[in-house]
């Protein structure tokens, strides 16, 4: 057992439990990726979200293989992240669970290529499929954006800490951006 001042250190093998807990300190935003026409249309709830290059323009998300979005975005090759806003935690819990709402029950609208954008999202990313890689129990998909819009503007994001969900409490105004080589 560990108390307060003693540093938590695991060797192999690592528990799931516990890459879990260490993991969950990593902030990170939430987003709702959807995908689907129709009565097929779905959304599930992902914070696994990363820009990958600007020239071209990709982007990846990590996905479970049992997760009930993986047929219907392989199916249709097309997807939005949804980026969602500090006061959406609701509709993020929504669409995190296996018993998910339907997306017919939450207000969107289509992308150019008719994938289903989220109308309250603080912003999108509309994108094609652009490859996908195994990775353990999730699979790795990689896509190019095709048409992107911020329709929420000067909105705090949802993020997700140890397991919670919450707006950012602090201002962001006077950051410097970070720019990666």
């Amino acid at each position: 057992m560990t108390t307060a001042s003693q540093p938590l250190h695991q060797a192999e093998p690592i528990e799931s439990k516990t890459l879990r807990n260490v993991c969950g300190l990593f902030v990170t935003g939430v987003t709702v990726i959807t995908a689907g026409e129709g009565a097929r249309s779905a959304g599930t709830t992902v914070n696994s979200f990363t820009s990958v290059s600007l020239d071209p323009p990709l982007i990846l998300f990590c996905l479970h293989k049992e997760s009930r979005l993986r047929t219907v975005l392989q199916e249709t090759r097309t997807f939005v992240v949804n980026f969602l806003a500090g006061k959406q935690a609701p509709l993020a819990w929504t669409f995190a669970t296996r018993d998910t709402a339907a997306l017919q029950d939450v207000t969107h609208h289509r992308s150019a290529e008719g994938a289903p954008i989220l109308s309250d999202a603080m912003a999108f990313l509309a994108c094609r499929v652009a490859n996908e890689f195994e990775g353990g129990d999730h699979t790795i998909f990689v896509g190019e954006v095709v048409e992107l819009g911020v329709p929420r503007q000067n909105q705090e994001p949802l993020i997700f800490f140890r397991g919670s969900l919450s707006a950012l409490e602090e201002e962001l105004a006077g950051l410097h951006p970070i720019w990666d080589g």
